[in-house]
């Protein structure tokens, strides 16, 4: 299934120049006609094509019948407002600007269209027909794996290029024929710098968080990437925040496009409660520690890695089941640590800004800024882990008396007014809004969860043959690639 894209692109041709980058449409006349930008908002685009009305079913959807029938085996009939929004215009092959706070459904509404636009194709080795672009290598895996399912519906193939994690298992995807390639921009870089992958064939590409990509000083490695795909394909770009970092990217690459925000730029979540702290510096630490030991799980975030280490070894030596994640774990550190967490193995996540996207934890009802965001953004996207997809949660900062103005301005900014408490350790306060309570103070220590192996008969003992422990090794490996 891949229909014809209704917009006239003999008016909105994205042919590339001879130096190599896209040749936009005139901005003259109305076409691209944009507001003056208020400094560090975004002025998003006139759509000059009417966008099509939403759907309120996925029935209504002209998506392969394949698909449809995952949706309904994964208990997805009713569309959130940002797919019901953007699939008829996705799936007619319009480009689209979408805004959505995290948790609202955005890797559907990309995903869906992506899947049903590219079913019934085969790739070459090392030419994928469509991309998704993403900041970080936690957002990578969460958007593979929401998308798989239905990918193995249509028989598509998926791959996952990231960091941090071995090359040649990647590369190994890539030449079988991987339609859907789900990257971060620096990974998918140097693959295409080693030969092992082209861009011309991608004809569906999206940027999840783009604003991050931004904020992380990838502009440069995406522009690059998207030269690169074919110049008359279909963009989408979907983020839970929207400013002017992205508007180069917007004005550059999208042609006409349906622009749409579930939410205001704000991000506002009516489902979650925004409660400021102000505890004492003094206190502060105590404060953390009898929240952490509460019943149920917590993400807590923290600026610095040593920060984060410092803590989880307090924690743990509190009898607080705790586990640290930022960027100085290796891949399959993270990976097992958020498997841990999901689990209830660990209850609480202690993180740098690493997890403030591409995390979805089932049921996480609380997340508390041990040490508050500097920028807004940071504030959204960590509270973005809890109230996901309708349920409620709340956003804990701990403020101490210097940080007061600038976590009211930053509020301000937001568009958010918080329930401000002053709590102390102990208090009932502090325990009926985060739960907190005394630790026990028996040390703990986070082992990995012990997998029983079968016993093996008498007459199996004994010395194996070379070709028998080479089949071990193997297994062994491949095992391992799978967890990470």
């Amino acid at each position: 299934m891949n229909p014809a894209r209704t917009n006239n692109r003999s008016s909105h041709s994205r042919s590339r120049s001879r130096s190599g980058g896209p040749s936009r449409p005139s901005r003259g006349g109305s076409q691209g006609r944009r507001g003056a930008a208020v400094s560090g908002e975004f002025a998003p685009p006139k759509t000059i094509t009417p966008a099509l009305p939403a759907v309120e079913t996925f029935a209504e959807l002209g998506m392969p019948k394949r698909l449809l029938a995952s949706l309904t085996a994964q208990g997805m009939s009713v569309p959130f407002p940002i797919q019901g929004a953007t699939l008829p215009n996705t799936l007619a092959g319009r480009d689209v600007l979408g805004r959505g706070r995290t948790g609202s459904g955005k890797t559907l509404a990309f995903g869906l269209a992506l899947l049903a636009r590219t079913a019934q194709q085969r790739a070459e080795p090392g030419q994928p027909l469509a991309l998704v672009l993403v900041p970080t290598r936690e957002l990578a895996q969460q958007v593979t794996d929401a998308l798989t399912p239905y990918a193995r519906s249509v028989q598509l193939r998926l791959a996952t290029v990231v960091g941090g994690m071995p090359i040649g298992r990647q590369i190994s995807a890539l030449r079988g024929g991987a339609e859907v390639v789900v990257a971060t921009p620096g990974r998918l870089k140097d693959l295409i710098d080693r030969g092992d992958c082209r861009l011309n064939q991608v004809a569906i590409t999206v940027l999840d968080e783009a604003d991050q990509m931004a904020d992380m000083g990838f502009m440069p490695q995406v522009t690059a990437l998207l030269d690169q795909v074919r110049p008359e394909g279909q963009r989408m770009l979907f983020s839970a925040t929207l400013d002017r970092n992205v508007d180069l990217l917007v004005r550059r690459y999208l042609t006409d496009p349906v622009v749409h925000s579930v939410d205001p730029s704000a991000g506002a979540v009516t489902t979650m409660e925004h409660h400021v702290l102000h505890v004492h510096g003094t206190d502060k630490h105590r404060a953390t520690t009898e929240i952490a030991a509460r019943e149920g799980r917590v993400i807590m975030f923290l600026d610095t890695k040593h920060a984060v280490d410092r803590l989880t070894r307090d924690l743990l030596n509190s009898g607080v089941r705790a586990a640290a994640l930022h960027g100085g774990k290796s891949q399959p550190q993270r990976t097992r640590t958020l498997t841990q967490f999901k689990t209830g193995h660990v209850t609480v996540l202690v993180a740098t800004n690493v997890a403030a996207r591409g995390i979805h934890v089932d049921n996480l009802d609380l997340v508390v800024n041990v040490d508050p965001p500097t920028d807004h953004k940071d504030y959204l996207h960590r509270g973005g882990r809890t109230a996901r997809a309708g349920e409620s949660g709340s956003v804990v900062t701990l403020v101490t008396p210097n940080q007061r103005r600038d976590m009211t301005r930053l509020m301000a900014t937001a568009g958010i007014v918080p329930r401000t408490t002053q709590v102390r350790s102990g208090e009932e306060a502090l325990s009926e809004i985060t739960g907190a309570r005394t630790p026990s103070g028996i040390p703990v220590t986070i082992t990995a969860p012990v997998v029983e192996r079968h016993k093996r008969s008498a007459a199996s003992r004994g010395r194996r043959s070379p070709a028998s422990a080479a089949r071990r090794v193997s297994v062994r490996q491949s095992a391992f690639d799978a967890a990470a």
